[in-house]
Order: C-alpha cells, then sequence, then structure tokens
C-alpha cells in the first residue's frame, strides 16, 4: 500500500560554497577508509567468510566473482547522468502512448498555464466518499484502467482543489487511499487522505458536479498534517449480500450431491449428517413434484429421456483441465461471462442461450444415433431417432427456468439461518487465513487477522421475488479476497451439511482449496478512526472522522446505486446459482473436503487421480491477482 510521507526539509543554500571544500575533504577520506577496509577484508563481503575479489579485496553485499564489472565510484560519478534527456525521453514515450491507455490522469498543463495560476495554500484532509464499484477495475488509481481514484483525482483538478502544477502525479498531493477495494466492489463509505485546496466554502460541491452518480464526496476534514487515513485507521466495517437459496444442499443428483451421500455411508455419519440437512430435507423432492414433473409429463415421448438427461446426468461432466470458472474461484472469467456492466442484458441472453446450445451438444455426445431436425416445426411426425430440435431446445430451457424460479422461492428458516450463523461465529478473534487469500502460508505471520464480529441482519429482505440476507464484518484489516472466501466457505460448509470442524480445520497447518464468493454482493461499509479521534484530533482540534453525519446522504445513495444495482444484476446474471451449480457439478476431488471424509478425502482422491497441474493452477488463482490486491 502507498503510505504517505513527509519530505525532509531542504539545507540552507547559504553555505552551501563554503562548505563544498570540507565536503570534497570528507568525500575523500570516506572513500579512502572504503578502500582501507577493503584490503583489510573488513569491508562489506570481506568480513569473516566473505568472498574475495580482485587483488585481494573483499566483494560488496551482492556481488560475485563472474559478476561483469561495474562503474566505480569515482567512474560513477565523473559519468554525468543526462537527466534531461531521460526525462524528455519518458515525456516523448507518454505523448505515444494511446490516449485509451492513459485515461486516468489529466494531462499536464501548459508552462504558461501553470506560471498564470494564481497560487493557494494546500490543507491536509480527509476525503469521505462512497461509491459503486460496477464498471471499475477497483479503488486504486492506474495509468491504464477505469478506476475510482482516477475520476476522484479528475474531478478534484476540474473543480480547483488540486492547482494545475500537480494535475499530473497523485504523488505530488500526497494521496493515500484507506481501504483498496478490488474491481466491482462498493463503498457506502472509504477514506482517501491528500493535501487539497479547500479555500471554497462550495468545494464539495464542485468536485460532485464533475463526477458521474455513482461516486459521490460526503465530506472534506481538516486533519493534522502527518495524518495517513491508511495507518490511522482502525477497524474496518464490510457488507456482503447473498440471495438466501445460496444455503440450499446441491441437487442429489449433482456430482457433489451424489458424494455427500457416499461419504456419509463410508465414514458412518449418515445420521448427523442427516440431523445438520434436516430444515432442507424437503426441499428437492418438492421442486421435483411441483416443478418439474408437470413439465415433463407435458413433453412428447421422444424428448423426454433427452430432457431428462440433460438434467440430471450432463451437468457432471468431468473437469477440464484447466477449467477457466475455477481457476479464477469463479470471479473474473464469471465476471466477463455475466456481468459486464455496461452490456449486462445482452450477456444475460448470450448466456441462456450458450448454456441451452451447451447442454444439447453433450447429449449429442452421450447418444451418438441422435439426430436432430431443424427444418420442421414439431409438428411433423419424425422418424425414431430424429428430434426436433427447436423443440428440445424450449424444454431445456422450460426445466432450466423452473429450477431457477424454484430457488428464488426459497425462504430460509430460522434453523438454516442458525446455522449460517454459527459457522461465521467460527471467524472471531485471531485466526490464521492463510487459505482465505492468495500467495499465503501457514507460517505467514502476515495472514494472521483478527475479526470483530461476523453477524446476519435479523430479518432477511425480499427483493425482485428473491430473499436475500445480509452479512456485516467487522475487522481490524482484511487481505485480497479473503471475505469473500469467508463467505463462500460459511456458505458451502452449511449447504453440504459439512461438519463444523472443517472450517476450523481450514485454519490449521493443511491446504484448504476455498472458492471466492460472486465480487457482486460485497461493499465496503465504513472504516473506524477511533483512535485518532480520541487522541490526535482532539490534541490538535480537529473534526473527528465520523460518516454518522452523512447517514441518511448515505443510505440514500446505498438504495438507489449500490443495492438496487447488486439485485438488478442478479436478476438478469443469475450469478449465485451460476456460482454453486457450476461447484456442485465440477467433477475433482477439490471440494470433497465438505463431504463428511473431510480433508482425508480431498487428499485420497487426488492422489490417485495426480492433479498437480490443477492444483499450481488453484495457487495462482486468476492471471490478474497478486498478494498486494485489494481487500475484500
Amino acid at each position: 500500500m502507498d503510505q504517505a510521507a513527509e519530505k525532509p526539509s531542504a539545507p540552507p543554500m547559504a553555505d552551501n560554497k563554503a562548505s563544498r571544500g570540507d565536503n570534497d575533504s570528507s568525500d575523500h577520506d570516506r572513500k579512502r577508509k572504503w578502500e582501507d577496509r577493503g584490503r583489510d577484508g573488513r569491508g562489506r563481503g570481506g568480513g569473516r567468510g566473505g568472498g574475495r575479489g580482485r587483488g585481494g579485496r573483499g566483494l560488496q553485499h551482492g556481488s560475485h566473482q563472474s559478476k561483469k564489472r561495474n562503474l566505480g565510484r569515482t567512474e560513477h560519478a565523473t559519468a554525468q547522468l543526462d537527466r534531461r534527456g531521460r526525462n524528455e525521453a519518458q515525456q516523448a514515450r507518454n505523448k505515444d502512448q494511446d490516449a485509451t491507455e492513459r485515461p486516468e490522469l489529466p494531462a499536464a498543463f501548459p508552462a504558461e498555464e501553470v506560471e498564470a495560476e494564481e497560487r493557494r495554500p494546500k490543507r491536509k484532509v480527509a476525503v469521505m466518499v462512497g461509491y459503486s464499484g460496477t464498471g471499475y477495475k477497483g479503488m486504486q488509481i492506474d495509468h491504464k484502467q477505469k478506476t475510482i481514484e482516477g475520476d476522484l483525482f479528475r474531478a478534484f483538478v476540474a473543480a480547483g482543489a488540486i492547482s494545475k502544477a500537480n494535475a499530473d502525479d497523485p504523488k505530488k498531493s500526497s494521496l493515500v487511499r484507506c481501504a483498496r477495494t478490488d474491481k466491482g466492489v462498493h463503498a457506502a463509505g472509504n477514506v482517501i487522505s491528500l493535501k487539497l485546496i479547500v479555500e471554497d466554502d462550495d468545494i464539495v460541491e464542485k468536485i460532485n458536479s464533475n463526477l458521474t452518480d455513482q461516486i459521490r464526496v460526503w465530506g472534506i476534514q481538516r486533519t493534522i498534517g502527518s495524518f495517513s487515513c491508511y495507518q490511522a485507521c482502525d477497524s474496518r466495517w464490510y457488507e456482503y449480500l447473498i440471495p438466501t437459496h445460496s444455503f440450499l444442499p446441491p441437487h442429489p443428483s449433482s456430482y457433489l450431491g451424489k458424494k455427500l451421500e457416499e461419504f456419509a455411508e463410508k465414514e458412518n455419519d449418515v445420521e448427523e449428517y442427516r440431523k445438520r440437512q434436516a430444515e432442507v430435507a424437503h426441499f428437492w423432492p418438492e421442486v421435483e413434484e411441483k416443478y418439474i414433473k408437470p413439465i415433463l409429463d407435458s413433453l412428447d415421448d421422444s424428448i423426454k429421456p433427452l430432457v431428462e438427461e440433460a438434467l440430471y446426468n450432463v451437468e457432471a461432466t468431468d473437469a477440464p483441465e484447466g477449467d477457466p470458472l475455477i481457476d479464477a474461484s469463479l470471479d473474473d472469467v464469471h465476471a466477463n461471462k455475466n456481468t459486464n456492466p455496461d452490456t449486462s442484458e445482452a450477456m444475460d441472453i448470450d448466456q441462456a442461450a450458450n448454456e441451452v446450445k451447451h447442454t444439447i451438444s453433450t447429449i449429442q455426445q452421450n447418444t451418438p444415433n441422435l439426430t436432430l431436425n431443424s427444418q420442421t416445426d414439431g409438428s411433423v411426425p419424425l422418424p425414431p431417432g430424429t428430434v426436433n430440435e427447436s423443440a428440445l431446445e424450449e424444454a431445456i430451457k422450460a426445466l432450466k427456468t423452473a429450477y431457477i424460479d424454484a430457488k428464488k422461492a426459497y425462504r430460509i428458516s430460522p434453523d438454516r439461518q442458525s446455522r449460517v450463523q454459527a459457522a461465521l461465529n467460527q471467524y472471531l478473534g485471531t485466526q490464521r487465513f492463510h487459505n482465505y487469500t492468495v500467495q499465503k502460508k501457514f507460517s505467514d505471520k502476515s495472514a494472521q487477522r483478527y475479526i470483530k464480529s461476523f453477524t446476519i441482519a435479523p430479518q432477511p429482505i425480499i427483493i425482485h421475488d428473491t430473499e436475500w440476507l445480509s452479512l456485516k464484518v467487522h475487522g481490524q484489516s482484511f487481505m485480497m479476497h479473503q471475505i469473500r472466501k469467508m463467505v463462500g466457505m460459511a456458505a458451502l460448509t452449511v449447504r453440504c451439511g459439512t461438519h463444523p470442524d472443517m472450517l476450523r480445520a481450514s485454519f490449521g497447518n493443511t491446504v484448504v482449496r476455498i472458492p471466492k464468493a460472486p465480487g457482486l454482493g460485497l461493499l465496503l461499509e465504513r472504516p473506524v478512526f477511533d483512535s485518532y479521534n480520541e487522541k490526535a484530533a482532539r490534541q490538535h482540534e480537529r473534526e473527528p472522522l465520523d460518516f454518522k453525519k452523512y447517514d441518511s446522504l448515505i443510505e440514500e445513495f446505498k438504495e438507489r446505486e449500490i443495492y438496487q444495482r447488486i439485485f438488478r444484476e442478479e436478476a438478469m446474471g443469475n450469478q449465485f446459482n451460476t456460482f454453486f451449480t457450476h461447484l456442485d457439478n465440477y467433477k475433482d476431488p477439490t471440494f470433497l473436503y465438505l463431504t463428511s471424509g473431510g480433508i482425508e478425502a480431498t487428499k485420497r482422491v487426488r492422489e490417485v487421480k495426480a492433479t498437480t497441474t490443477q492444483q499450481q493452477k488453484w495457487d495462482q488463482d486468476s492471471d490478474d491477482e497478486n498478494a498486494s490486491g485489494g481487500e475484500g
């Protein structure tokens, strides 16, 4: 993370000439002492066990005898670096870049405009903001992609809060963000600290007038000069919205559904497994009777067996090497497939059509003698082994829609909701979350995080005929994808009737592959600055940083720009249904730890299948992820 840094003050210029001779002398003495240390074997690399260079001199740290010779100190000093030429060359390269590759920062203003601009004082401030992350590549400014900070910085310049002289580089304003959210993640409250020109009383209104409705500045508050919102933040609140049908068990005919039953019997855990699924045991039988049977009964005898095969057999296919959804934990590839913010509706239509075509293609592979007829309308009798293609497509589409409608009609029971809360409670306190992020090992102390609370709102809400739960987590800090993996693990253990010990085992010295839940439902509620407010702000008579004064504005913004956007995108794209259905039907030992066999079930089958390549891909997680990514 970038952090604010105070620049050391420049030394007085008046004594430069007078002291130059002394400096030259002391520099010469230091060089001679360095050479003497090298000859005596006491310089860097020349101590006990150190390497030896030419003439017996000690090698400097990081050097070796076969390394190409670098310039010496004297040669380096005499070889003048052409900084002006280097800067001009870099500026020329920047100008040659296409404008679409540098959309984030405004172009540097002409020198005459910069000189003519009135010099106004800058003040260290905290800017309290909210935003909908849809369509943005995350919070932190990026020269090649659209980001929240990029739009904010442009608005600061346009409103006169940043001078023209500093308009081409955020570092000149000491910009620091409190929480660096991931691509597509929303924030009702976040903070950036920097130096701004805030003399105008209407500066907030001016900035907001240069922003889209997706980004709002709630307020700007003066802080102490050394304030860094990243360092001063005590903790953060996040909210995650998830449909309650995410906690339904896998379909009994799915790969994971069958394995849950198989391992429950193998481990003599059938009775306890049934108890953990007692409140949803009736769901799938009722769906078959109420939603599916009427559709199947209405089908022609030539189509009915094929459609049943499509429902119960073709979904679970052998896991291909490098499955894109699994490799990326069903995040970036899935988002590109379903939730491109600019083409959500079109993508939803294409997705439904592609799923039907994929199902028919699989039926054809499993039934080589099948002939699809696309010339007739279904009213003309066809010879044995020939089926009307359009009639088959409509039947498959109707059944898939029926399953989704049945899930949306589900309403979670108090007992099921209590199981979800019990799973979330296991995250409380200090735990090792190495399995809940990327590129972390059990031994990494940085993977140890403290969770203060993780609670479910008592009353679910119903939007667009779908019931949702609001999960709120309060922690000191979070690693990349940590919250989404925490939600994903809790949902998977509840829906699979997994023994509670399995979630606790994920904190131990073992590798557990945890998919991250869709980013659609995640939003940063607010950061907390209690320590700063109680000490530094009070001591220096600064206003405390608190979002409560903006509650009415924030709630209206959340409802319009965040909640409704989440509900609308899920209604069009069914991201959560696609996420869990794909996991249920993924024929690979990766998720068998969710069964009664626990981690050993995953290990045993993996040893047989030797899927080392797949596990390496899981470690990579996705092409654009790294350990320094955003929170959540």
